[in-house]
Formats: C-alpha cells, structure tokens, sequence
C-alpha cells in the first residue's frame, strides 16, 4: 500500500467517530429540549421508555457516593488516559486491522459523546434510554443509558 493510502485508512474510521458524536449530542440535544425530566415516556409499553435523566458519576452511576475530588479522577482524568492510550494504539501498533480501528473508532467516539457532557453540561452526562429488564441480575429495569454508552458496549 503507498504511504498516502495507508495513513487514509488510519484516518478513515475517524468518520465514524464524529458521526457518533453527532448523533449522540444532536440526541441529547432533542431529550434536554423535548422530554420532561425524570417522568418516563413510554414508546413500547414498559417494556422501552424514554426517561431524562442526568448522571455525574460514571457508567451505572458508579462513584456517585464519593467526595468531588475523587468524582473528578474518575470522571475527567481516567477517561482521558484512557482515550489517549485508545489513539495511540489506533495509530503505533502493528497489530490492529482495518475491522478492529473501526471498533476502536466507536469506542473512543461514544467515550468522547460522554466526555463532552462531562465538560459541558453542569448537571451531567444525559442518559434517556430506559428498558424493562425483567428481574435479570436482580434489576427490574437496567440502568437508563444513552447513545454513547451504547457505542461504547456494543464496540467494546
């Protein structure tokens, strides 16, 4: 492959990431404006619900009992590094294929969808997604999530 080619397809996935950043913070954007806050909407029964909430820690609301200092490391810092390190193996390992940059792309896009609420919106990363989860791991409903946290699973 000519030099020009192969830093394209380094770059390529890239699309993938600001295309995840788009439609997670255009959504987010729609439920801040649109759904009243914390009173679910039903879409399929109670089955799938659309319900705004906020959270200020991390995924699953873990670290939401610790003091601000350490909400900051968790929330701000270690998804930093974590991120940092994604793009630099994205761009120096010899071992990543086509399939797996674009996985890697996902990952840091949902990453960086929720790394900008943390930045930006001072009640939190907006979650919205709310499904019925039956009594599975003991949940009757498993954790509200949004589109990032989605790409974020889904990817990893």
């Amino acid at each position: 492959m000519v030099k020009s080619e192969q830093i394209k397809a380094k770059i390529l996935p890239f699309s993938l990431t600001v295309g995840i950043i788009f439609v997670d913070q255009l959504s987010k954007f729609i439920v801040n404006r649109l759904l009243p806050y914390m009173r679910p909407v039903e879409v399929l029964g109670d089955f799938f619900r659309l319900t705004y909430v906020t959270n200020t820690a991390i995924a699953f609301s873990i670290g939401r009992g610790l003091g601000q200092t350490a909400r900051t490391v968790l929330a701000l810092i270690l998804p930093v590094l974590v991120m940092a390190f994604l793009v630099y193996y994205f761009f120096f390992s010899k071992d990543v294929t086509r399939g797996q940059r674009w996985i890697l792309a996902a990952i840091l896009g949902g990453g960086l969808g929720n790394y900008i609420d943390r930045l930006f919106r001072t009640g939190g990363v907006i979650d919205f997604l709310d499904f019925k989860f039956y009594g599975i791991f003991g949940l009757e409903r498993w954790p509200v999530f949004n589109l990032a946290d989605s790409s974020v699973v889904v990817a990893g």
